[in-house]
């Protein structure tokens, strides 16, 4: 049973009906169908089936990982937590920041290297003190909107 045990997913009578309705309406991006889909197969309630894992899994189509992530996720916050896609904003750069990207940027790629990385950028950016932290995303979405293109 392994990390099924630890994360045991009980759906109370609501939670359920707005499941199914989401499943029946199928409005919801394809993500957050599979998502509901596992909630309803994995709920150990008396009225929920209780399947394993594995069987999940195959029924829904995705990885066990991805069983696993839904469950722990319920247990920890919720449904709310749990079906809806994450909310995965970059974090912006003010100006100052942003300046001090495409300066470093447009100048010499550091010792042992040809050309500036975005993720070498990023880390740049934290060890100067420029930021506490940055993706390589932010970096790229930085730089392209503001058109460098020696990276």
């Amino acid at each position: 049973m392994g990390k099924e045990a630890k994360h045991v997913v009980r759906l109370g009578a609501e939670d359920r009906e707005r499941l199914q309705v989401l499943i029946r309406k199928g409005i919801a991006s394809a993500s957050v169908l599979k998502r509901a889909q596992v909630l309803l197969k994995a709920d150990a309630s008396p009225q929920g089936p209780g399947w394993s894992d594995e069987r999940i899994a195959e029924f829904a189509g995705v990885g066990l990982s991805t069983v696993h992530r839904v469950r722990q996720r319920f247990v920890e916050g919720g449904l709310a937590a749990a079906v809806p896609r994450k909310n995965r904003e970059y974090q912006k750069l003010n100006r100052k920041q942003e300046a001090r990207l495409i300066v470093l940027a447009r100048g010499p790629a550091p010792k042992g290297h040809d050309r500036w990385s975005l993720r070498l950028l990023a880390d740049q950016l934290i060890a100067l003190g420029v930021v506490d932290a940055i993706s390589h995303e932010c970096v790229r979405k930085t730089l392209k909107e503001v058109r460098v293109t020696t990276v």
